[in-house]
């Protein structure tokens, strides 16, 4: 418990120094696209992610550290977070396009992985400051700059598809599962998509949202935010019914406050 304690410090003080002092700040040149216009990246991201790494690597030498920019230029980081006794998945800035925007909806997520589960992550939103956390077995909470009090975080009280509301992405499925699910989204009463996982896990653990649904599955946007829903009480599984680990980028992942929920919302999206 202590080490997820001070991986969320270590969070909080990439976000602090490196994110919000270039939030609204970043000049042309500080922004580059990487493999399509959905996907961008800043010099906040590799700011950020050098100075997490750097961290975790003085804490936990030998540890494999996976973060999104240098899984970009060493692929093969990704086939061996499964195998590892100890790797850190890292997402430096969720949100680039949001925040090369000037959109304050962003945020930094880490998790950390043993022998390929899933066993702590935090996320931290450096706009407001709170931190919200999850321990395997125990639980999920969020904090506030500063400490404090701790938010026990739950999802939500499970209802019907049509009084759900979801965030649902569609932009990275496939033709024509991509059509028929935009076709579909009227059988929720609302939906949206906040181009930030960070945001969306949050939402969802803390039982803002009813529904998760993604089909892009990169670790870093998902490990610690899937702990996060698993804590607070929800249930998520790929498309097929298959239980979700941080080496899966494939399958899409649906997350709902409980198996029956989950079974009713892949009805009504994708059956």
């Amino acid at each position: 418990m202590d080490d997820l304690l001070w991986m969320g410090k270590v969070l909080q003080a990439a976000g602090q120094a490196e994110l919000m002092p270039r939030f609204n700040r970043l000049a042309p040149d500080q922004i580059a696209r990487k493999t399509s216009a959905f996907d961008v990246v800043t010099l906040a991201d590799e700011r950020s992610e050098a100075a997490i790494a750097s961290d975790l690597a003085r804490r936990f030498p030998g540890a494999l550290i996976v973060g999104e920019e240098a899984a970009g230029r060493d692929p093969e980081l990704l086939e061996r977070i499964g195998g590892r006794d100890l790797a850190f998945v890292v997402d430096p800035l969720d949100g680039t396009r949001n925040f090369a925007s000037g959109l304050p909806l962003f945020g930094v997520m880490a998790a950390a992985v043993v022998r390929g589960e899933i066993m702590a992550g935090a996320i931290h939103d450096p706009v407001t400051g709170s931190t919200a956390y999850a321990f395997r077995s125990g639980g999920a909470w969020l904090e506030h700059e500063g400490g404090g009090r701790r938010i026990d975080l739950r999802v939500a009280a499970p209802v019907p598809p049509d009084q759900m509301d979801g965030v649902i992405g569609t932009n990275f499925l496939p033709e024509p599962l991509r059509t028929r699910v935009n076709q579909r989204l009227s059988s929720l009463s609302t939906t949206c998509w906040l181009r930030c996982a960070a945001h969306e896990y949050r939402l969802a653990a803390a039982g803002q949202v009813h529904a998760l649904f993604y089909n892009k599955l990169m670790p870093w946007d998902h490990a610690a935010g899937w702990l996060l829903h698993r804590e607070a009480g929800g249930h998520s599984a790929h498309f097929d019914g298959s239980p979700f680990l941080p080496a899966h980028m494939s399958g899409g992942l649906i997350c709902a406050p409980d198996a029956r929920s989950w079974r009713d919302l892949k009805a009504a999206l994708l059956d």
